[in-house]
């Protein structure tokens, strides 16, 4: 029986049969996927095959799982070299950022997008909290909009609070199956239950001492959207380590740089200090903004230490 997995918890998941009927499920013995190298060998958003078990207590079997058509993942928290899917076949993924408590650093914001990039999911930033923004926030508000937009992300600026870009959010959610991440704090939770109230997921407020948002989804998990799509709630993330991408194909991952990859005079070109690189010249002419060039440069340096 084909089924959807909609929780994962490590070792136990709940899946949704296309009666609409949930069940528990585990993997039987050892089960791996071919090729696949992840911490986990199931996760939210795998089309499946299970087994109903005799009982009353709702309980399946997985038995196959179906080839994804993509996923995201990044680096395990737990396991250097290895990587923590977060969820698969996602017709796009929604990074919700904040300016103010919790701040999302531009870095994290472009690792996310890169990871995103390398599967060929689309992504949507959307800045939460716009109610506690001053000028100074609304200015790096504009100034980040401009930047993404211009190199073809969609941005939308949201407050949970004041029930603001809602409608903006509700139109590009529907019919869709949407991950939804970004750190802890920045109002995830909040979003998901101002969307479909029915919910009720736990929110908890940011740690005052540190600025740093508090844990409150600890797994993954896909919801139905009553206006139809799906989305998916993932656990708050600190840091987002990229896997499985070279220092050669980085740049192919950042939009703007992609054009001029050709241009540049060395086919290995990773647009440092070698001569005649067309990436460099258009980062000296404001072609490609300055920002973007060092989180390029960061990432290139962070991935030194797993290759």
């Amino acid at each position: 029986m084909k089924a959807l997995v909609y929780k994962s918890t490590g070792s136990w998941y709940v899946v949704k049969t296309r009666d609409g009927l949930l069940y528990n499920a585990r993997i039987k013995g050892k089960f791996k996927l071919e090729g696949i190298t992840s911490t986990n060998p199931v996760t939210v958003g795998d089309e499946i095959d299970v087994e109903i078990e005799e009982g009353e207590d709702k309980s399946a079997i997985i038995t196959h799982i179906y080839d994804r058509r993509n996923y995201i993942n990044r680096q395990s928290p737990s396991h250097k070299y290895q990587h923590h899917i977060i969820a698969a076949n996602i017709d796009q993924t929604l990074l919700v950022c904040t300016l103010r408590e919790p701040r999302t650093s531009q870095g994290f914001t472009d690792r996310f997008l890169v990871a995103a990039e390398s599967y060929h999911i689309p992504a949507i930033l959307v800045f939460n909290k716009s109610d506690l923004h001053r000028e100074k926030e609304m200015n790096q508000f504009e100034e980040r909009r401009e930047m993404y937009e211009a190199i073809g992300y969609t941005v939308i600026l949201m407050s949970v609070e004041k029930k603001e870009g809602m409608k903006d959010i509700q139109e590009v959610l529907q019919g869709k199956t949407s991950l939804v991440s970004g750190h802890s704090g920045v109002g995830k939770s909040s979003f998901i239950n101002a969307l479909v109230p029915s919910f009720g997921l736990k929110t908890q407020e940011v740690s005052g001492w540190s600025g740093k948002g508090l844990h409150t989804t600890t797994f993954a998990e896909m919801y139905d959207l009553p206006f139809g799509g799906r989305i998916i709630d993932t656990p708050g993330i600190r840091e987002f380590g990229l896997v499985d991408i070279s220092k050669q194909e980085l740049s192919h991952y950042f939009p703007e740089m992609r054009p001029l990859i050709s241009e540049c005079q060395f086919n290995n070109c990773l647009h440092i200090n070698e001569p005649g690189c067309a990436v460099k010249a258009a980062v000296e002419s404001g072609e490609i903004n300055v920002e973007r060039y060092v989180s390029y440069y960061n990432i290139l340096d962070s991935i030194k230490e797993y290759r």
